[in-house]
């Protein structure tokens, strides 16, 4: 599936942008599927919304529940100070998340395609298992700003193994906010790490905390920073994401959608601990990539 040079510029720079990984119809099946699934999605009165800023992320209990289920969470901009909706709801999700590679049929079939599990094992992963998905629409002139983070922050083993496969569904340009990273920057220490609070005192929790761990500053993004490097890449681009590599999106201020689908993976071999906040129930462990679970 990749070859020799290709490995060896995912090894330098932390990230690999392989063109033509997924067909047209790929796309847009998964691109149907996705507006089916906010079609006929009911919010709760709690409206949850996925905040940019990873800083004072309030984790709630829906966010929790969609480690093993398929929830819709709203864009901050999409609602007013009331939890009103100020665009219609097709147009209002930040994203579907985090459990529908394995409950949903379009989703689950392209995500254990034999071939990803061919690029997992190209990049040196040690027994491949889908942990998490997510599909982001990136919405037009509200598509939110993503800050810059490592996503072994939020995703943690010991030792650290999670990769990140990032589908372009529509064509990423820095004008609808394309991702952009830094070249080699998975060679410097993970800086946080993202928990859970509410194993001992449920009252007192906030629900998840971030934990510093190294206090190197994460990448500026431009105009401010000049080490970070726009991925701009058509539909159908598969982008692979080493845990480590510090990334950043910006808000979309264009008229066009950037829709993307993002599986995380991390290896069967390493601890798991269970203060991550995504934790599925005994009866639904994670799937080694190759096969489409039964």
């Amino acid at each position: 599936m990749l070859t020799s040079e290709q490995i060896e510029r995912y090894a330098i720079d932390g990230f690999l942008a392989i063109e033509g990984f997924a067909g047209a119809g790929e796309c847009s099946a998964l691109a149907d599927r996705a507006s089916r699934i906010v079609e006929e999605w009911e919010p709760s009165t709690a409206r949850s919304v996925f905040t940019t800023d990873e800083q004072t992320r309030h984790s709630d209990r829906e966010f929790f529940d969609s480690a093993s289920r398929i929830w819709c969470f709203f864009e901050e901009r999409a609602l007013d100070a009331d939890g009103n909706l100020l665009v219609d709801k097709a147009s209002s999700i930040n994203k579907i998340g985090h459990a529908q590679h394995d409950l949903d049929g379009v989703f689950r079939e392209f995500s254990y395609a034999p071939r990803l599990a061919e690029v997992a094992d190209a990049v040196g992963m040690t027994d491949p298992r889908a942990l998490q998905s997510m599909y982001i629409f990136k919405q037009p002139y509200i598509g939110g700003e993503v800050g810059c983070h490592q996503d072994a922050a939020f995703l943690y083993t010991d030792p650290i193994t999670v990769i990140g496969f990032w589908f372009a569904i529509e064509d990423a340009t820095i004008e609808n906010g394309c991702l952009w990273a830094a070249p080699g920057g998975h060679r410097g220490p993970l800086r946080q790490r993202f928990m859970r609070d509410d194993l001992d005192d449920p009252a007192r929790s906030q629900g998840t905390v971030f934990e510093a761990l190294d206090h190197t500053p994460l990448p500026e993004p431009p105009p401010k920073g000049g080490t970070l490097v726009p991925l701009e890449v058509p539909r159908g681009t598969l982008v692979v994401l080493n845990g480590l590599l510090p990334h950043w999106s910006d808000v979309n201020r264009s008229g066009k959608s950037r829709h993307a689908y993002t599986l995380h993976c991390i290896s069967g071999a390493a601890q798991y601990p269970d203060w991550n906040w995504l934790q599925r129930p005994a009866d639904m462990p994670f799937h080694p990539l190759g096969s489409v679970p039964a």
